[in-house]
């Protein structure tokens, strides 16, 4: 991987750290060194976050797709599974998803706190 790809790598990767810090109000770092230890690239207990940017990515049209017919008040949400692989990937936008990991951290937090 060259310097460039890198470089545009950590942006993201800081980018999606500091807005996951704004609407979570904690302080979220993405992790030095997890490519050469095979880690995630952001940790929010009990989330592992891998952060990836590319130019093109076929999976968007079936998000595009979803997001056409949903509702204001719907969750669009487009369901992966590739041949060979029993395990589907769910694909759902950012904010929609941070709302959903407050709702996680809130009862994980209770939950340590009983």
């Amino acid at each position: 991987m060259g310097k460039l790809q890198r470089t545009r790598g950590a942006t993201t990767e800081r980018e999606i750290a500091n807005y996951l810090s704004e609407q979570l109000g904690t302080v979220v770092q993405r992790k030095l060194g997890q490519a050469r230890d095979s880690g995630e690239d952001i940790s929010v207990p009990p989330f592992r976050i891998e952060v990836k940017r590319r130019k093109g990515f076929a999976g968007m049209k079936f998000m595009e797709q979803c997001e056409t017919g949903a509702g204001e008040d719907e969750i669009p949400i487009a369901i992966v599974r590739v041949d060979g692989d029993r395990r589907p990937v769910v694909m759902i936008r950012l904010d929609q998803f941070v709302s959903m990991m407050r709702d996680v951290i809130i009862v994980e937090n209770n939950n340590d706190k009983q």
